[in-house]
């Protein structure tokens, strides 16, 4: 492989939290006249433009979708068994979407993106007869939450979606992600195989999304290792398009660092490439995560834990690692919506280290009920003034490690505190779990 030198990222019942829903109304604009089949639509947070889209019956309809907002939205039409959708579209681009000849009524237009529509990226498509008969594959009825923020959904039925999100958590859903990766030794080193394929990933308990995982997983199997580890990782590639892998925040040669045509060629599909290296930084929270069509490949889910541990151990109680995702897997902990996300269990007393880690594409600020956390450390640098908080910013690409002190028994909701990621009308859903102390 060329070297490139041109150039030298519990079950619980009851969970409370106190969040304020986000409400986003959205307009009743009409669509292009019957006389036309193309339609012009705006996305936005979290809002389709126009909410009210008139169009032909007995012809095809071309969409000119686009994206307003800062997010990724996708704009889909479900019609009968069919549902047409455009890829992922990033803030400020534009694409179309074509969809068959459909006969009158009226049809559901929303996001697919998980969450979104619960909030208000919904969108009534009138075919024909403005006013007519729903048509097959869209019932007169709202089709999902975020339409109903409009009015239509009585508060019973508001406290009945909130508590029946509780009543689920944790929800069984198929795949678990940072599942910890044991190495094989070869004459001293430490060598890990990761296997990178595309895959059909159950977010949330019938939800399933277009991934992209090591080793079946999402995130990525959990690599840990001590300092002056000789470590070696083989990653094949089983997908269809390119791939490199990027040693995130890890002091390693050029040659493994993954980035392609400047330190490597790109692994093409059913090739692998090795990267070896020796663990020369200090302990803390590393990630691994794909270098080649990064805004695709990481937000699809190519992305994993690779912890530095001391020989002696971290020293805590109950250690756990947290993953902000968003964009193509939606609002996700770990690869996973509320109600599937997973609860952080501690003994009352326990000393609890929590490794947190954001590879989306937007800052989160994860914040914790009842209890102050302490940060003592930030992208694997030991703090040397730890500080302590409640809410913590986390940047795209950054890492903390937090320690908590189990003190206080009960459920406490720990979760993003941009409230559009985690609960609508309807209740709770995307980047909310629990630490549960019993």
């Amino acid at each position: 492989m060329t070297n490139r030198l041109r150039w030298n990222t519990l079950a619980v019942v009851a969970v409370a939290l106190g969040l304020t829903a986000a409400a986003c109304a959205t307009s009743s604009a009409g669509g292009d006249s019957s006389s036309g089949g193309t339609v012009d639509v705006s996305l936005q947070e979290f809002s389709i433009t126009p909410a009210r889209i008139e169009a032909p019956a007995g012809r095809p309809l071309t969409f000119n979708v686009h994206n307003r907002g800062t997010a990724p939205h996708t704009f889909a039409v479900q019609a009968a068994s069919k549902l047409y959708e455009t890829e992922l579209i990033d803030g400020g681009a534009s694409t179309t979407l074509r969809v068959d000849a459909l006969g009158p009524g009226t049809y559901r237009g929303f996001c697919t993106v998980a969450g979104h529509a619960d909030l208000g990226m919904v969108a009534q498509l009138v075919v024909g007869e403005a006013g007519g008969a729903a048509g097959a594959g869209a019932p007169g009825s709202s089709g999902g939450m975020g339409s109903m923020m409009g009015g239509g959904m009585t508060a019973e039925e508001m406290a009945r979606g909130h508590a029946e999100g509780v009543e689920a958590f944790p929800a069984e859903t198929r795949g678990r992600g940072n599942v910890p990766l044991r190495p094989t030794l070869q004459g001293g080193v430490k060598v890990f195989e990761l296997t990178a394929t595309e895959t059909k990933w159950e977010t949330e308990p019938g939800t399933f999304v277009d991934g992209m995982a090591y080793n079946g997983q999402i995130p990525g199997p959990e690599i840990r290792v001590h300092p002056g580890d000789r470590v070696r990782i083989v990653l094949n590639n089983q997908m269809s398009q390119p791939t490199t892998l990027h040693m995130h925040g890890l002091t390693v040669p050029n040659r493994a660092d993954g980035v392609p045509y400047i330190t490597q060629d790109p692994i093409m599909p059913g090739g692998y490439y090795v990267y070896a290296f020796r663990v020369t930084d200090s302990p803390g929270m590393y990630v691994f995560h794909s270098h080649f069509n990064s805004t695709e490949q990481v937000g699809k889910g190519l992305y994993g834990a690779f912890i530095v541990e001391p020989r002696g151990g971290f020293g805590y109680d109950v250690e756990a690692t947290v993953f902000l995702g968003d964009g193509p897997t939606g609002y996700v902990l770990n690869g996973k919506g509320f109600p599937a996300t997973q609860p952080i269990v501690a003994n009352r007393g326990d000393d609890v280290l929590i490794h947190l880690a954001n590879d989306g594409a937007m800052i989160h600020p994860m914040h914790l009920h009842g209890y102050h956390f302490e940060v003592i450390s930030q992208d694997g640098f030991p703090l040397a003034q730890p500080y302590m908080a409640d809410t913590l910013m986390i940047a795209p690409g950054q890492r903390y490690d937090v320690v908590v002190k189990a003190n206080y028994p009960g459920a406490w909701a720990f979760h993003c505190h941009i409230l559009p990621h985690v609960e609508g009308p309807g209740g709770m859903f995307g980047m909310v779990t629990a630490l549960v102390v019993q």
